[in-house]
């Protein structure tokens, strides 16, 4: 561990929407030690890169730096993708990564020799970036079976219908009647044409 302890540790968290808060993530890093001005913080969604904390970590991280993360999906949602990004911190940059949620992941221990440290950082850093995609793809799939259980079950799913307001029916027969279009009623009761079309027909 020698050579990072003279480097400079970030911190990177992300969260996938802007509602979503970084707080448990913030407070691991600051139980870590790592300093406020060290972490950067990004809105975004993890299936792409195109995140400018990200890049700003990446354009500063060199050769004996370290770079906390608090969960390997952290780096993305897709295996290649954290392999490829893992690669490129360790191999290129030769910079350290350490994951929190998995201690074995901290690639700033030393296994006897270099090479020897080098192989199983390698595998460690495989098997768990396929384990956090098996993960991802899991909780998908309960996603979905928990969806299709409800269906089953005569669960209403997504949002619930709009009510028509109190002067549906005198807007109605205003459209019948050749009154008002059916833009025009739709606009006197707030809705959308499909809306009032919808109700229409009900």
């Amino acid at each position: 561990m020698e050579m990072y302890q003279n480097g400079t540790v970030y911190g990177y968290i992300r969260v996938s929407t802007t509602v979503q808060k970084e707080d448990r993530q913030r407070l691991a890093m600051e139980e870590f030690g790592i300093p406020e001005e060290q972490m950067y913080v990004d809105k975004q969604s993890g299936k792409d890169f195109d995140r400018p904390a990200y890049h700003e970590i990446m354009a500063k991280l060199g050769k004996g730096d370290v770079l906390v993360i608090k969960s390997l999906d952290r780096l993305g949602r897709n295996y290649d993708e954290m392999l490829k990004q893992l690669d490129i911190i360790t191999r290129e940059k030769e910079a350290a990564i350490v994951v929190l949620d998995l201690p074995l992941l901290d690639t700033r221990n030393k296994y006897g020799d270099d090479l020897t440290a080098k192989l199983i950082s390698s595998l460690v850093i495989q098997v768990f970036s396929y384990v956090a995609e098996k993960e991802r793809c899991m909780n998908h799939q309960r996603t979905m079976e928990g969806l299709a259980a409800a269906k089953l079950r005569g669960v209403r799913l997504g949002r619930r219908p709009a009510k028509k307001p109190a002067g549906f029916e005198r807007v109605r027969a205003a459209w019948e009647n050749g009154v008002l279009s059916e833009r025009e009623a739709a606009e006197k009761l707030g809705v959308s044409r499909p809306t009032f079309h919808k109700w229409v027909n009900e």
